[in-house]
């Protein structure tokens, strides 16, 4: 029997970098194929954080966990994902795409059933912290595919989809978490993830990426640099979220800060010496590459609005999961029109402006939020927070794209770096923003409801008619009318609680607005500056990786 010759690529069709996919010339059915995956591979990895967050009061209740305890799952996942990101591209290159797809998803599948299983607080806390391993592999995974379904000249555009997937997973998972918990069982969400998790390896299985080129990739002083900064970074994410719950005067957090600022400098200073590093820190510590990175924790900062802000509104007027699908899905719809408008205007000889814009939008938004009172509904927000998931992934691809040619044009090396500063960026900044934002918020309700409290007066005839209107409610079931009175004074109490949270939710979102319109200015200036000048930025950077593949294709 005649064996088939391997097949042998192209120039145009050979990695472009090592651990990436070839790309070769698939007809127009695999093509579909292998978008069709790569969306399912990117939702399935923001499902494992977007399902989380949506239903973490859900979940405590289930396991019985208190507030700090539900806080060290949503710490965890964002401990082992932010630094995972720049070891696995290593792993890819040394050993191979297939491998690296096969060991991910089966370890998935594994935590998925473990978490099926066994019920508890200890399995929950490893299996959240795995998810975000794996969900970083997954992003990988989905871009990769996606790229493999477009032609050359638009295969970065595949990049922008794969983080959006992601992205608009958490929009999505509100959406469908009161479908899933509409039995009140919470083993339904673990059912979909492994349901989802099941069709991710048999499509993975069934059509699977090119070959890629491996190297020799790890070095052993690799994993001394990921051993100093991994702790560091995990114990940041610790006081981040635990910080708001706990309160910052809490003595372990200044431990661990004070403990995180060496670990992390350790590994920047092994790092700045050696002649191969794993992050190149003197590119890392370039003014674009800062300004990049200070911009990209801004925004996912200021995204925090809609995060927290909005959905802690909407639980201080009552609002639950269910009254939440039809404004999650307006956030969904307005998620994806923000991806396929930003590949759509996406000009590489103008980054700065859809930022500028996005940041405005994500204004816009807040300030139109921020007259919120006890009458607001989910339905009251479908403007405001349309346009905020609408920015939310606008500004994304040209974000992305910066970085990206930032990088490549310095080599394929830096990719890891860039790497490392777009996922510590995006999730040390979505922390900072719900640390910052939940601090402001508290603060600024214990003055509202001392204000509240000073205008209250057992002299005031309105305060003593809403007390007995009030107390009133329990009539049919206290005689006493000093038990009525003191119910109704709770009642009122609790009235003015929620009032203050009002009040100060609003000025989280005037304060957002703000922020927002300093940060408008400054990218403003600076994309005039650019414009009069007629100058692009990028202008080496894209001349530099043009030339580069040029030469490989050679």
């Amino acid at each position: 029997m005649a064996i088939a010759p391997a097949y042998e690529f192209k120039p145009h069709e050979r990695p472009f970098l090592p651990g990436s996919p070839a790309t070769p010339d698939h007809p127009f059915g695999r093509r579909v194929g292998y978008f069709a995956t790569g969306i399912l591979l990117g939702v399935t990895g923001g499902f494992s954080n977007g399902l989380l967050i949506a239903n973490l009061p859900q979940i405590q209740g289930s396991l019985g966990l208190t507030p700090v305890e539900g806080g060290w799952l949503t710490a965890v996942s964002s401990m082992t994902s932010v630094c995972m990101s720049m070891l696995l591209i290593k792993f890819r290159q040394q050993f191979g795409m297939q491998r690296f797809t096969r060991v991910f998803l089966a370890a998935f599948l594994i935590l998925n059933i473990l978490q099926l299983v066994v019920h508890s607080y200890g399995v929950q806390l490893v299996v959240r912290g795995a998810s975000g391993i794996v969900a970083s592999a997954l992003t990988t995974l989905c871009f990769l595919y996606i790229m493999q379904a477009l032609p050359a000249a638009a295969r970065l555009s595949g990049m922008i989809m794969g983080f959006g997937a992601s992205q608009v997973a958490l929009p999505l998972a509100r959406t469908l978490s009161p479908l899933l918990l509409a039995d009140g069982r919470i083993e339904a969400l673990f059912w979909f993830e492994l349901g989802l998790t099941l069709m991710c390896l048999g499509a993975v299985a069934l059509l699977r990426l090119p070959p890629s080129e491996r190297t020799p990739a790890f070095e052993k002083i690799d994993f001394l640099t990921f051993a100093l900064l991994a702790p560091g970074v995990a114990l940041l994410c610790a006081v981040l979220v635990q910080g708001r719950i706990q309160w910052w005067s809490t003595p372990w957090l200044g431990y661990a800060l004070a403990a995180a600022i060496p670990l992390i400098g350790g590994a920047l200073l092994i790092e700045h010496n050696r002649a191969n590093p794993l992050l190149n820190t003197r590119w890392m510590l370039g003014r674009n590459i800062i300004r990049f990175a200070i911009v990209a924790a801004s925004l996912r900062i200021l995204l925090s609005e809609q995060t927290f802000g909005t959905v802690g509104l909407l639980t201080v007027v009552g609002m639950g999961n269910d009254q939440l699908v039809t404004l999650s899905l307006v956030m969904t719809l307005a998620s994806i029109g923000g991806v396929v408008v930003s590949l759509k205007m996406l000009n590489m000889q103008d980054l700065y402006k859809p930022v500028v814009i996005a940041v405005a939008l994500i204004g816009l938004g807040a300030w139109l939020d921020s007259d919120s009172t006890n009458l607001t509904r989910p339905s009251s927000l479908y403007v405001s927070q349309g346009i905020i998931a609408f920015a939310a992934l606008y500004f994304l691809g040209p974000m992305i794209m910066i970085g990206v040619f930032r990088a490549l044009a310095r080599g394929p090396s830096h990719i890891i770096s860039f790497s490392a500063i777009f996922s510590i960026s995006q999730t040390m900044g979505g922390l900072a923003g719900t640390a910052l934002l939940g601090s402001f918020q508290i603060v600024r309700e214990k003055y509202h409801a001392f204000e509240l409290t000073q205008t209250l007066t057992a002299t005031d005839p309105q305060v003593v008619q809403r007390i007995q209107q009030l107390g009133g409610a329990y009539a049919r079931v206290l005689g006493d009318s000093a038990l009525r009175q003191a119910s109704g004074a709770g009642l009122l109490g609790q009235q003015v609680t929620r009032e203050a949270n009002i009040l100060a939710y609003n000025d989280v979102f005037l304060g957002v607005a703000m922020l927002s319109a300093a940060m408008v200015v400054w990218l403003g200036a600076l994309w005039l500056r650019f414009r009069v000048k007629g100058v692009n930025p990028l202008a080496g950077d894209l001349a530099a990786v043009q030339q580069m593949r040029q030469k490989q294709m050679s």
